[in-house]
């Protein structure tokens, strides 16, 4: 089973040219399969469409919503595709598997006055704090994954024009400006704080941890639920991307735009930033609009 996963994900990567982090969330679907299948004593060459079905059920009995069955299915699908390739499959039986349609969850968004109270709480005073004010500025600054954020290369910081080249999903490129706040800060680290933790070495990363390395997501993740826990504001590193989004079309930016900057490749993937914007009118209408609260209908008035 190692062999065939390890495969699999090489695959992936390598033929298939798919982001890591997709095929290290298709394997972990995969590994479940196998497990499953090594549990019904089922050879995964012996495989059949019902087996398939019966596998998603058990998933669903188990507490998987609606998303992570999408999600094991296309899993199960590209899986599929290279068992066939490799013979261990005539054809790929998982092309008959339909996808459960999932419903939509609108992603948390934090207000601008969150948004500042969560940054405010960053010691400056310390070198590394220095290093996270730039770091969640930028994020939120250009709307930035965690691995974009992690993986962001001085050469690709250009000041004078204050834009990023940003390498996101799928080996995509794009340029993203950012703002007076993030370009202060960002100065800040990489020309009085970063220098003395890197030393003489040539590391190509903005971002370090204290030993001059290539800040991990991880990193990032464990520096954000510090922040969190101290601000109270309750939110994830994810969050300041769809506060953005949010914020930028909420300013009166065209979905387009807000696409462009965001790296989507399907525009229906922004649409949901409008949903949450919607929400917030009808929020505001709520609070604000009185409306009958008097209705004359139900006192029996006549007027």
């Amino acid at each position: 089973m190692p062999e065939l996963i390890q495969g699999f994900y090489n695959d992936l990567v390598l033929v298939e040219r798919r982001a890591e982090l997709s095929a290290e969330t298709y394997c972990i679907s995969c590994r479940e399969f196998l497990s499953w299948l090594e549990s019904k004593e089922i050879d995964v060459s012996d495989v059949q469409v019902q087996n398939m079905i019966y596998f998603l059920a058990w998933r669903k009995e188990n507490g998987s919503s609606s998303q992570t069955l999408a999600k094991d299915i296309s899993a199960l699908r590209a899986f599929g595709a290279y068992l066939k390739r490799q013979g261990i499959w005539q054809e790929n039986l998982s092309l008959e598997l339909d996808r459960p349609k999932a419903s939509r969850i609108l992603p948390s968004v934090l207000s601008v006055d969150e948004v500042d109270s969560l940054l405010a709480v960053i010691d400056v005073t310390k070198p590394l704090g220095i290093r996270d004010r730039a770091l969640f500025e930028l994020i939120y600054s250009c709307g930035l994954r965690i691995s974009e954020a992690s993986g962001l290369l001085v050469s690709n910081v250009h000041f004078d024009e204050r834009i990023l080249m940003v390498h996101g999903k799928g080996d995509k490129e794009r340029i993203v400006p950012f703002g007076e706040e993030a370009s202060f800060w960002l100065r800040k680290w990489l020309t009085e704080v970063r220098p003395n933790i890197v030393g003489s070495r040539q590391i190509s990363y903005v971002f370090v941890n204290c030993r001059g390395e290539m800040l991990s997501r991880k990193g990032i993740w464990k520096n954000f639920q510090a922040l969190e826990q101290k601000s109270g504001v309750h939110a994830k590193v994810h969050t300041l991307r769809h506060s953005f989004a949010t914020h930028l079309l909420s300013g009166g930016a065209d979905l387009r735009s807000v696409q462009e900057l965001l790296g989507h490749s399907d525009l229906s993937t922004t649409q949901i930033y409008t949903h949450i914007d919607n929400e917030q009118l009808r929020e505001y209408h709520r609070g604000y609009f009185p409306g009958h609260m008097n209705n004359s209908r139900h006192s029996g008035e006549e007027k």
